[in-house]
């Protein structure tokens, strides 16, 4: 029991733990519902005698160090562009750095190594380990290279289980904390997203192991699987929707090739209900983003379902999926991971989803060409199946005739004549209508 004697020792306020940060350190935070917002308020404090200090976050919800107060003392370094750093990337308070979810972990120990890390932990067990909770996801392997931990410990952050956990040992200082965590509401479902669902659940058979990501589409998709047998899970995030089919006997995780009878996941996006179901629960393992999201780890899933969103693709199969144009809008995650996981799986597909249009109806997302600076996250190569809510396709060892046929059958139908006329103009479909396939 020697661990208590210690853990005491570190407890100290938020003030003095977040002086173990000085000028041009590189901070890591902890992010999304784990966001230590108790820490993150103590370091801001401090602006004006910093300088030059570089934090390192994924998707935060709490304060943000990218105001214009904050020019050169903070400068913000993501991998996920949110709403906070979009405008901050654009006047140069703020980076973005593209990066596979399963390479985030080895980029923080080598490229980006860690000064400081800012971890949100719960309570120690009887053997003084803290669970980093909801959200272990590359946190884990910020803190484990980090030259210091500084832990935010909430007796309200659940108690998760599986290779996400910190010894107080390890730990520099300890602030406590007991407040509840930020929520995150699910995106209402709209017509479009039930549309696209009806596409996607013919593709996923009964024993399927599914990875379905956040959002409108997502959440539909869920509600189309009440009918399924047997599904399973290895996902990136485990959201509310997944506890009713659990609980409807939908998701039992029986059939699964790899890890049967569990969940594997690497955080949580929810409310107290999702939050109050993982705590504590033996049907989880939560794991680092560079396993989770691991393309050979995922493979070993038979009838592997990936889905993801997308926001533009090229009549080539090009897709975009993290910037509008040359401006970064959200970030790479484990789309890239999946798909190539996925469509490695022994009866698996990679699904990748859009509404047809953008901006009310004026734009077509499916696209001749992607805007100028447009990232491609899933390059032509890799593409499989493409869905919208006029139909699914897969693109997945086509010819570029094909694709661009495939494409313009499922764009909206008031786009579709410009789209095949760009189609021949780029040489992709012959002008007089024939079928001439091109290498």
């Amino acid at each position: 029991m020697m661990w208590k004697d210690e853990y005491r020792s570190k407890l100290t306020s938020a003030a003095d733990a977040v002086n173990r940060v000085g000028s041009g350190h590189r901070v890591f935070l902890q992010g999304s519902i784990a966001t230590p917002e108790v820490l993150i308020k103590a370091l801001l404090a401090r602006t004006d005698e910093l300088r030059d200090v570089e934090v390192v976050q994924g998707m935060s919800l709490g304060t943000t160090f990218c105001k214009p107060e904050h020019l050169g003392r903070f400068i913000t370094n993501t991998n996920f562009v949110h709403a906070d750093t979009r405008r901050a990337f654009a006047e140069g308070r703020a980076n973005y750095f593209p990066c596979r979810f399963s390479d985030i972990e080895r980029v923080l120990a080598t490229v980006l190594p860690v000064d400081v890390a800012f971890v949100h932990l719960s309570a120690p067990d009887a053997g003084g380990y803290m669970s980093m909770g909801t959200t272990p996801e590359y946190a884990f392997g910020a803190a484990k290279a980090a030259r210091c931990i500084v832990a935010q410990v909430n007796k309200q952050m659940p108690r998760t289980f599986g290779y996400c956990n910190l010894h107080v040992s390890e730990v520099a200082t300890i602030v406590e904390v007991d407040e509840p965590l930020v929520p995150l509401p699910m995106e209402p479902v709209q017509d479009f997203h039930r549309k696209i669902a009806e596409f996607i659940e013919p593709l996923i058979p009964d024993g399927a192991t599914l990875e379905v990501g956040v959002g409108g589409i997502p959440n539909s998709v869920l509600e189309c699987c009440r009918g399924k047998k047997d599904l399973g899970l290895h996902t990136e995030a485990f959201t509310e929707g997944m506890i009713d089919l659990i609980e409807a006997g939908v998701i039992t995780n029986r059939r699964k090739s790899l890890h049967p009878d569990k969940i594997i996941c690497c955080l949580v996006l929810g409310g107290q209900r999702t939050f109050d179901y993982v705590d504590k629960n033996p049907l989880f393992e939560f794991h680092p983003t560079s396993y989770v999201c691991n393309p050979s780890i995922i493979a070993r899933n038979d009838r592997m379902v990936a889905i993801n969103n997308a926001m533009q693709i090229d009549l080539t199969g090009q897709v975009c999926s993290d910037s509008i144009g040359h401006r970064p809008y959200s970030g790479v995650g484990g789309q890239l991971d999946f798909n190539r996981g996925a469509t490695l799986s022994n009866g698996g597909v990679a699904i990748l989803t859009l509404q047809s249009t953008t901006r009310n109806g004026q734009l077509s997302r499916i696209v001749p060409c992607l805007d100028p600076g447009a990232g491609v996250v899933v390059n032509r190569a890799e593409v499989n199946c493409v869905v919208t809510e006029y139909g699914a396709v897969n693109l997945w060892g086509r010819n570029l005739r094909q694709r661009a046929e495939a494409l313009i059958g499922i764009a909206h139908p008031k786009f579709r004549d410009q789209l095949h006329d760009a189609a021949v103009k780029l040489g992709y479909l012959a002008p007089n209508g024939s079928k001439r396939a091109i290498a």
